[in-house]
């Protein structure tokens, strides 16, 4: 049993992600924290990582063994990548403002389209 509150892990993660995530930066990829639930971490990695074929590997072999290093060695991580034995559940802890709803972002022809109207 994790000594701690979903909502500890999940600033304890936030604040060593940094740290754990270079060697995913150095492939072109990063992680995001999407939420904890009953000491599970739910991550996702983005850029050139998500979907890679090692994205099991890199999950497991480098930031689950990175977080149990830096916070607690029982942690369990989980890569949301869209399978369903990866599915993250819905009541997890995360932060409002960090909400999977998908951000609003104008492409550069509508930021160019709106300079010139």
């Amino acid at each position: 049993m994790i000594p701690f509150s979903d909502e500890e892990l999940y600033y304890a993660v936030k604040n060593v992600l940094p740290q754990v995530s270079g060697y995913v930066n150095s492939h072109g990829g990063d992680i995001t924290l999407l939420g904890v639930k009953d000491g599970v971490i739910y991550i996702e990695l983005i850029g050139t990582c998500h979907g890679c074929s090692m994205s099991l590997m890199t999950t497991n072999m480098v930031v689950r063994r990175e977080l149990r290093r830096l916070i607690h060695p029982k942690l369990f991580v989980i890569n949301v990548d869209g399978t369903s034995e990866n599915k993250m559940p819905d009541d997890v802890f995360r932060l409002a403002q960090e909400s999977k709803e998908p951000k609003e972002e104008k492409s550069i022809l509508d930021k160019v389209k709106n300079f010139f109207s």
